[in-house]
């Protein structure tokens, strides 16, 4: 039985214990435990179609009263969804549709034999991995903030406690003063997991110092770098986590009021934050009088427009009053003058999921994680070139190499890594050079690119980096907010400039250009959005100039991205520059497939094609992309 939560509000620790107790004991009735994965992705992929199709399989079996079906947030592995986890059995099915749940439950749940046909197949032997944790993109990683990702119920207040939830800020309101709360902050040497890295202890400290009878705590959810998904999956599958770090970061620096600031385009997240923060209301856990205290802290959810500048903290704050969402200068900074004109203190989304954590274990518990100067584990998204997409969490200092290679199973097809842009249009790129470079705020400072909020983007030999600079400009020239001339004239010229290299337009000085342009935008703009525009232009410059200057001097684009310097992806490929009479034509007619076996035929270039080139041209060539 679960408690009435119209009449029961737990005040203390052993109330909590009280609840967890009945929800395990309530899980334990049931023989098993049938967590569907309900993240975003997996939505849009067709989960709730396999839930209802699992939910009939169970009732045709006659199991549907000892089992119980749960949906979840995202358990990171974005490329095998819509995917179901069977416990306790610890048994992962993936890429499920439908159709296959009547098997399932028939051979699993009924015969307890394992449906290897459904589950995750190791690429390298071909053998199927049933066991969660025998894969190893899961094995390699540390979940601490994800942690209830993917195992608990999202929508659950029961659930959440069970996994002690809402235990940290018991602890806090039963024996600790705001400057202990503060001192275990400083201690535990969490920095800012938004991107700035600036230690949450030092400003909470400087909130808690703020002269003001009103204090305000703010939630960055406004996630906007493209590729970037970790804020969106965390406010999805556990956000009474957030809530709860928001209250303890209140009580801290002694606020009542608290804001979420979340993007529009995760209307998922906000229903399901809404749900969390209804429930946290209803159990006395926000509100006058949290947990029967004295503390009072409450919680509304503000919604942006999709601007990218609303990131930057001065322009979020404009916009939760209403106003243009544009940055202002600092100082005053926002623990002086914040939202209203109270002192403000923002966090991003995983930034506050820690704090439950640590206020649990203890700070010098989690200072023990990751590297000296970045303690903890890092949640990243990752995106592009690579086998397994998704959501990961990893401890600070592990290598580039083994995310990539790792983790992400490596690079598909057969290609070779090229680069890794981190940090998003405020990052750099990062090569196989840097593939035994720890992963932490200071050495990715010192190679020139940041953290950020934690996206990562792999590339292959396919990606032209003058291209990546031009998109990633793109990006920022349009989210410039245009106040201040550096960023809204310098991104536009440096757009400019790359777009005609990458059309075969550019000149000689045009490198030049472009390092002064970004030069300027760091040293004059208003805010970071500007301070960082030129980054990847400079990170690209430092690390491929050759590719700028091929494509300037020689007009000539290695990856075959730049359609505008060839005429086609397999002729640009070509060492030996072939071009067979009658080629072109069958390309220009739609017969990639005869162009091919004519080049096969009629090769002028017998000995080179025969016997010393290694066909570069096969694997540009169309003819795969028409026989799909």
């Amino acid at each position: 039985m679960t408690p009435d939560t119209t009449l029961f509000r737990p005040t203390s620790k052993a109330d909590l214990d009280v609840v967890a107790a009945r929800w395990r004991a309530g899980e334990q009735t049931k023989k098993h435990q049938l967590l569907v994965c309900a993240g975003a992705g997996c939505v849009s992929s067709g989960c709730h179609a396999v839930k209802h199709a699992l939910l009939a399989a169970l009732r045709d079996a006659g199991l549907e009263n000892e089992t119980a079906v749960h949906e979840t947030g995202c358990l990171g592995s974005c490329h095998l969804g819509p995917t179901l986890v069977v416990q306790p059995d610890g048994v992962l099915y993936t890429e499920l549709k439908p159709e296959h749940m009547k098997g399932i439950v028939k051979q699993h749940l009924v015969h307890h034999e394992v449906v290897e046909a459904h589950c995750w197949v190791d690429p390298e032997t071909k053998e199927p991995v049933p066991l969660l944790s025998d894969i190893e993109f899961f094995h390699r990683q540390t979940r601490l903030v994800t942690a209830r990702c993917g195992s608990t119920p999202y929508a659950s207040m029961e659930a959440y406690i069970a996994s002690d939830g809402y235990q940290a800020l018991a602890k806090v309101l039963a024996g600790m003063t705001r400057e202990q709360v503060i001192q275990e902050m400083r201690a535990s040497g969490l920095r800012g997991r938004g991107g700035g890295g600036f230690p949450v202890g030092a400003k909470w400290q400087a909130g808690f110092k703020a002269k003001g009878a009103e204090k305000i705590v703010v939630c960055n959810a406004d996630e906007g770098d493209p590729g970037a998904f970790m804020d969106r999956s965390l406010l999805e599958g556990d956000p009474h986590a957030i809530l709860e770090g928001m209250l303890v970061a209140g009580y801290a620096i002694g606020a009542s009021q608290g804001y979420v600031y979340v993007r529009a385009e995760y209307p998922l997240a906000v229903e399901r934050l809404e749900v969390a923060i209804r429930q946290a209301r209803d159990w006395g856990l926000l509100g006058p009088n949290v947990m029967g205290t004295p503390f009072a802290f409450d919680v509304e959810i503000r919604i942006g427009a999709g601007a990218f500048v609303c990131g930057e903290e001065t322009a979020l704050m404009h916009s939760v009053e209403g106003k243009r969402g544009e940055p202002r200068q600092k100082p005053p900074f926002p623990f002086e003058r914040g939202i209203f004109g109270k002192p403000t203190i923002i966090n991003n989304v995983e930034t506050l999921a820690n704090v439950p954590v640590i206020v649990r274990n203890g700070g010098a518990w989690f200072a023990s994680l990751g590297t000296p100067k970045s303690s903890g584990t890092k949640v990243f998204a990752l995106a592009g070139k690579i086998e397994n997409t998704g959501i990961i969490e990893v401890p600070m200092g592990i290598t580039l190499g083994e995310v990539v290679h790792d983790i992400a199973g490596g690079i598909p097809k057969g290609k070779r890594f090229k680069a890794a842009q981190t940090g998003g249009p405020s990052g750099g790129c990062l090569t196989r050079e840097h593939l035994n470079t720890p992963i932490d705020y200071d050495s990715l400072v010192h190679l020139g690119t940041i953290m950020g909020s934690g996206g990562l983007i792999v590339m292959d030999e396919d990606s032209c980096m003058v291209d990546v600079a031009r998109f990633f400009l793109d990006f920022v020239q349009d989210e410039s907010c245009g106040k201040c001339v550096p960023c809204r004239i310098g991104t536009k010229r440096m757009l400019e400039i790359l777009t005609r290299i990458t059309k075969g337009q550019g000149k000689e000085g045009d490198i030049e250009l472009l390092e002064e342009l970004a030069a300027n935008c760091r040293e004059t703009s208003t805010c970071g959005l500007g301070q960082t525009a030129g980054n990847p232009v400079l990170s690209t410059i430092r690390l491929f100039r050759e590719e700028y200057e091929e494509h300037i001097r020689d007009r000539h684009c290695r990856a075959g991205v730049c359609s505008d310097l060839f005429k086609s992806p397999c002729q640009n490929a070509c060492p030996a520059g072939v071009d067979v009479p009658g080629y072109l034509a069958l390309i220009a007619a739609g017969r990639p497939r005869d162009a091919y076996y004519l080049v096969r035929r009629e090769n002028p270039f017998p000995a080179i094609c025969g016997r010393v080139c290694t066909h570069p041209c096969e694997d540009k060539c169309r003819r795969a992309q028409l026989d799909e």
